[in-house]
């Protein structure tokens, strides 16, 4: 599940099943996604009497917490991109290289593989994180703030991280790209129609969703 957005103040949330590639419900939103809107949606499936296997989605903060009884699968894809916006693209210092580069390693590898390697690099680079800057009010701060928040991005996350790959027998992507493609698909012949009234652009979008919904 996963929302995107026309401009700050017009989107769309869509809940899609990964086995069948059918949008099972999708709901339009104002300015921002809300918990209340994923909770209105995993609400709406049960009412009908789906079976939840498991939630794939982004960083969301909250969602995790929301849905407790389901199994909660961080798309990895979405964790690189944290981890590149904290360290920009081309990183200076070489710790934060070597982050880098083993973070887009995340959507390739094996979790033993990759946690022994981030391990490695905690190793070789613990002191250097632990470095301290003291400013001229005497208040004292960590030196390298945007490294160690990715590393503790990643730290914090690693147990969602690997859902798919704990739970085999549930057949989890461990990205959002499925649904990352279709919001593209969307955006690509929505940009064809450029200049319609909000009212047919969600009809637009409506038809759209059901040719990719489940036929009743």
């Amino acid at each position: 599940m996963d929302a995107t957005y026309w401009g700050r103040n017009f989107g769309v949330v869509i809940m899609k099943d990964s086995l069948s590639g059918d949008v099972l419900w999708f709901k339009f939103i104002n300015r921002h996604e809300r918990l209340e809107d994923y909770k209105e949606g995993i609400s709406y499936l049960e009412s009908l009497g789906y079976t939840i296997q498991g939630l794939v989605c982004d960083g969301f903060k909250g969602l995790r917490q929301a849905f407790p009884n389901y199994k909660f699968q961080l798309c990895q894809f979405h964790q690189v991109m944290t981890i590149k916006t904290k360290l920009t693209s081309r990183p200076k210092l070489e710790a934060s290289k070597e982050l880098l580069e083993l973070s887009k390693m995340l959507c390739h590898t094996d979790k033993e593989s990759f946690i022994g390697a981030l391990k490695e690099w905690y190793t070789k680079w613990e002191d250097f994180l632990k470095e301290r800057t003291t400013t001229e009010d005497g208040k004292s701060h960590y030196t390298h703030k945007a490294l160690r928040s990715a590393f503790l991005s990643l730290k914090r996350n690693m147990s969602s991280l690997w859902t798919y790959y704990d739970y085999p027998e549930l057949k989890m992507p461990n990205t959002n790209n499925a649904i990352e493609s279709l919001n593209a698909d969307l955006k690509t012949k929505l940009n064809l129609h450029k200049g319609i009234s909000m009212e047919r652009r969600k009809i637009f979008i409506q038809d759209f969703i059901k040719s990719h919904s489940p036929k009743k």
